[in-house]
């Protein structure tokens, strides 16, 4: 890609790659419109870039709602630094992650309808301070519980562009992640599930067992990630 200095576009694709490259986090459209001149054609102008660094050592790539400059992944294992984690996190934690992350928005009540137990208030202040995790709003009913949603934190950390790319039941299962049993505990509409009433205790205690293996796969998922 030549630039030429005195082609308005040319100067339009230097600023753009110029804040990429200074931004810590990535830079949604919005704050790119507040940078470039308002004439300047964003979307055909990251477009360009992408393909510019297509197959570099550095791509441009779209996370978080934003677009920011990422290592190559297959230089990833080449630049990998071997570095002792102090703490890592608890399988309630990984677990309630996992909840959130397919459940959003969620209550602490409902995220213990699923996994079973109890649910730590010190496992929900964790991830927060990991930054994984915060309040989005509370659910209009009775006493407004808060409701939790993963953050861009989340999605940046584990490469994902929206809460929307997560990976679906059938490709955990596919994956041999999880086990085969009823959708209606881990479902990917958002809405918690109704255990079934017939067999009330037999019934009851199977499906909290399963529910909370199958929160378990899908966090051990997410924990092989934060340890790469």
């Amino acid at each position: 890609m030549t630039i030429d200095s005195t082609d308005p576009r040319a100067d339009h694709l230097r600023l753009l790659e110029a804040l990429l490259f200074a931004s810590q986090t990535p830079v949604d459209e919005a704050a790119i419109k507040a940078r470039l001149p308002e004439d300047a054609e964003i979307p055909s102008l990251i477009a360009e870039l992408e393909v510019h660094y297509r197959g570099r050592g550095v791509n441009i790539v779209e996370a978080a709602g934003g677009w920011t400059v990422r290592t190559a992944p297959d230089l990833g294992p080449r630049l990998k630094l071997v570095q002792k984690i102090s703490r890592k996190l608890s399988r309630a934690a990984m677990e309630t992650l996992a909840i959130v992350a397919y459940h959003q928005p969620v209550t602490r009540a409902e995220i213990e309808d699923i996994r079973g137990v109890v649910v730590s208030s010190g496992t929900l202040d964790l991830l927060m301070e990991i930054g994984w995790i915060g309040p989005k709003g509370r659910r209009q009913t009775v006493g407004r519980p808060v409701t939790w949603g993963t953050t861009d934190a989340f999605l940046l950390h584990f490469g994902l562009a929206s809460a929307g790319d997560l990976p679906g039941i059938e490709e955990l299962r596919a994956a041999g992640l999880i086990g085969s049993r009823p959708e209606t505990i881990l479902s990917e509409t958002g809405k918690l599930a109704e255990l079934p009433v017939e067999g009330a205790d037999a019934a009851g205690s199977q499906a909290e067992e399963e529910a909370e293996a199958e929160a378990e796969a899908a966090a051990e998922e997410l924990g092989r990630s934060t340890q790469d």
